[in-house]
């Protein structure tokens, strides 16, 4: 089956490298090497030998990465090449053909394309604007029957910022069990909370869990290209096997500069930069938004550098965009 152009990424790869002024950045103003290594580990980088790196990622950097998630260890991780890979490679060994993936609407739309590929059914479950951007459990619950192999969530949510209370995601977890689905969560975004409260990952008690995260967003590395999922180590073992027919693995550099960045030392330092700016330019676009009065207005994002903006003009907006 021919896969259709994944249409978000197409429009902002035409534009987002020769605007004066990129408004579909949905990360953080990416860091340079020297805002966050010292010295020597620039010197130590200088030194490295670029062969080819394990091919499920570095003990080291499997298991700085597992020690983000409740009771896992090296074994539960798999290294990719950014988040875009780890959702391929996860739909690819979760899913079959006929399987339903029930998914949370509004998202990056990347899982939906990857399932219509593989010849799944996507179905949606929507956040809602008019509660702020809750999610209508109700209407999951509705979707999701004994076909559900999946529910694929984005928390914290982009685009809106949305980030799921406590009780939203025990109840998430409970339709989800009902019918024996896998829950899929995609929290590239964690740790980019306004109030500085890391969100709960869904990885913890319920087995058929899945998540992937990413050092492109919170961490606001995006040019590593260096994500990863962590779920039950032989799912996990299941996914290395499909690794192996994309990209190998990735980058030497990505591997040890990942390191650098998740250490206890370097990660908070990353973290409260980027909420810094957050924070800052959230109450510079509030005033940008105000002064145009009712033609614009947003609900504030709870975490992440972006949000879904409702605006009252005739006109849709992909051509807005390309008028812009």
């Amino acid at each position: 089956m021919k896969i259709r152009i994944f249409e978000l990424e197409r429009v902002q790869s035409l534009y987002e490298n020769t605007v004066e002024f990129n408004l579909t950045e949905s990360g953080f103003h990416p860091l340079k090497l020297n805002e966050f290594l010292t010295v020597e580990q620039l010197a130590d980088l200088e030194d490295t030998t670029l062969g080819y790196g394990q091919t499920n990622g570095s003990i080291a950097l499997r298991t700085a990465i597992a020690a983000l998630y409740p009771q896992q260890c090296s074994d539960n991780v798999l290294v990719t090449n950014g988040s875009a890979e780890a959702n391929f490679v996860a739909c690819h060994t979760l899913l079959e053909a006929g399987d339903e993936v029930v998914m949370m609407i509004p998202n990056y739309m990347q899982i939906w394309g990857i399932v219509e590929e593989m010849g799944a059914i996507p179905r949606a479950f929507h956040l809602q604007e008019e509660n702020d951007w809750a999610p209508d459990l109700a209407e999951l619950r509705r979707v999701v029957n004994e076909k559900t192999r999946m529910i694929a969530l984005c928390n914290p949510n982009n685009p809106t910022g949305y980030v799921l209370t406590t009780e939203e995601m025990r109840e998430i977890v409970a339709i989800a069990d009902e019918v024996g689905a896998w829950i899929y969560a995609d929290e590239v975004y964690r740790g980019a909370e306004l109030d500085g409260i890391e969100t709960p990952s869904f990885l913890g008690d319920y087995p058929k869990t899945m998540v992937c995260g990413s050092l492109s967003k919170a961490y606001a590395l995006p040019g590593l290209r260096l994500g990863w999922l962590a779920g039950p180590a032989e799912t996990v073992g299941d996914a290395w096997a499909y690794r192996d027919y994309t990209s190998i693995t990735a980058g030497i550099l990505s591997h040890k500069i990942g390191e650098i960045a998740l250490s206890s030392a370097v990660r908070p330092r990353i973290l409260e930069r980027n909420r810094s700016m957050l924070r800052e330019n959230l109450q510079v676009m509030q005033t940008w938004v105000d002064g145009y009065g009712d033609l614009m207005r947003f609900v504030p994002p709870r975490a992440g550098g972006m949000s879904f903006m409702h605006y009252d003009l005739d006109i849709n907006s992909t051509e807005l965009a390309d008028w812009l």
